[in-house]
């Protein structure tokens, strides 16, 4: 048994997966937060987050890292942390940081800052040569038209800090970049108070399908567990409505996708880390889209437990303690599963979700689940913001996402303007 801290969470489904898998693995967890409500509003009413789990609930501030490593450094001869980690992007670092602080198992800090700023990553990638778009960091309006008129039109301007797809947006012309830098410049801190770095990212735009390789890597090497396929709708901007696991792709382009996604991660020096890798499949090869030095979000980490047997979130738990994981894959009975969502098409207050209550009954469903009546709604611009997600398995094939879109197809969010 391993006592592991945790230092803040995500607060979607992974603020649910992780502390379940670290209880279930015989392992227990301080919880370190700046914000204890940020999470426990979230939790449905008269039901008991997770995250209150903990052996400790202890309150600090999380943004300054030095003081946080003085205060974790006296709290130590007391709770005898064996591990750190988090579930949540904007703290990654800071994990990385406090275990090497502490002398504990964990990637090199520098390689998962490298990795959480997106413009580290792009610089990285190049230097080693993995495929990527072509790009420029702009800190500036003048740099960043001047980019996009040298990499030309479309393209793709995004924040180099941010994730859940927010503010990444396609454009087409001068005009609508500059829209997109004005709307990234109003957004200077984000949803857990840090200020934003300044730069931007323009990009080559990429096409064709986009998959993400779910990966663990430890004593040098990276062990790919499978890949995700992905559907993103929403133009400009870069909703992702849906995962299958595995991905319906042949043998050499798997193959592939699996070897860029190793490349990436040995260029920017990762181990010690459970990785989702995103990935465009282009007429040219695989491109890298970006590195996330953590299990999968958007229940893709629960979809590959569904067909594999293999836990992320319970590796990620081995990883923060130095243990060896077991990547063996079990024999579930799903050959693949998939999960949809419900993505609100206007702001208002939820009035019902047409066609929900029948979903449980089906068929296959694995998951089913719904924002409650008189939740208020923001038409959506990132993966933020869903109503809800259907998830279902196929016990013989590829099957799974079909399956999710015929039951998705049959509910409807009815959203009425306040």
């Amino acid at each position: 048994m391993g006592h592991l801290l945790m230092v803040e969470s995500w607060v979607g489904a992974m603020s649910r997966l992780l502390p379940r898998a670290l209880r279930e693995s015989g392992h227990e967890f301080t919880f370190l937060t700046r914000d204890l409500h940020h999470y426990l509003r979230t939790a449905a009413e008269g039901t008991r987050h997770p995250l209150l789990g903990a052996r400790n609930v202890l309150t600090c501030d999380t943004h300054d890292v030095d003081a946080l490593a003085a205060q974790v450094t006296r709290l130590q001869p007391a709770l005898r942390f064996d591990g750190v980690l988090t579930s949540c992007d904007y703290y990654l670092p800071t994990a990385a940081h406090l275990a090497a602080h502490l002398g504990l198992p964990g990637p090199a800090p520098e390689a998962v800052r490298s990795a959480c700023r997106k413009d580290l990553t792009r610089r990285a990638l190049q230097e080693a040569g993995v495929p990527g778009p072509r790009f420029a960091v702009c800190t500036d309006w003048p740099a960043t038209a001047a980019a996009a008129r040298e990499i030309g039109y479309p393209l793709i301007i995004k924040p180099v800090d941010l994730c859940a797809g927010m503010f990444v947006r396609r454009v087409d012309d001068e005009a609508e970049l500059a829209a997109a830098h004005r709307a990234l410049a109003d957004f200077p801190v984000n949803a857990r108070g840090q200020r934003r770095a300044p730069q931007v990212l323009v990009e080559e735009l990429l096409t064709g399908p986009e998959v993400s390789v779910e990966s663990v890597s430890f004593d040098g090497l990276t062990h790919v567990v499978g890949i995700t396929d992905k559907s993103v709708a929403g133009a400009p901007a870069f909703i992702e409505t849906g995962h299958m696991f595995p991905a319906a792709l042949d043998p050499a382009t798997a193959e592939a996708a699996a070897d860029t996604a190793r490349q990436a991660i040995a260029a920017l020096g990762l181990d010690r880390v459970v990785a989702h890798t995103e990935i465009k499949l282009t007429p040219d090869g695989p491109r890298i889209v970006e590195v996330n030095p953590r299990p999968a979000g958007n229940r893709i980490t629960e979809l590959v437990r569904r067909v594999t047997g293999i836990d992320l979130a319970a590796v990620l738990g081995d990883l923060a303690l130095g243990a060896t994981p077991d990547l063996t894959p079990q024999d579930t009975g799903l050959a693949s599963a998939a999960v949809g969502f419900l993505v609100p098409g206007a702001s208002g207050v939820l009035e019902t979700v047409h066609g929900a209550a029948e979903l449980a009954r089906r068929p296959g469903v694995l998951e089913a689940q719904f924002a409650e009546p008189g939740t208020a709604v923001q038409a959506t611009a990132s993966n933020n913001g869903y109503l809800g997600h259907v998830m279902a398995g196929d016990p013989t094939g590829g099957g799974a996402r079909a399956r999710v879109d015929d039951l998705l197809a049959g509910v409807r969010a009815e959203v009425v303007a306040r």
